[in-house]
């Protein structure tokens, strides 16, 4: 996913994508193991997505940390 898809996508609609993606690079971590997964980069585009993920979620966060300061 690209960050402009990640950016589009509400707080909560993030959370459902992240627990997905989690569940996911265990998948692909399993199957690395046992030599079942094919494409082994797909480790690492799982993790570089949920870096981003996680990276607009903070993002929102410190933002509404300063509408919340600024509006005091």
């Amino acid at each position: 996913m690209k960050a402009r898809e990640l950016r589009a996508m509400t707080d909560e609609q993030l959370r459902d994508a992240y627990e997905d993606l989690k569940q996911e690079l265990y998948t692909l971590r399993i199957n690395k193991a046992t030599g079942e997964l094919k494409d082994t980069s797909m480790v690492k585009k799982t993790r570089h997505t949920l870096a981003r993920l996680l990276t607009i979620l903070r993002e929102r966060e410190l933002a509404a940390q300063a509408a919340a300061k600024d509006s005091k």
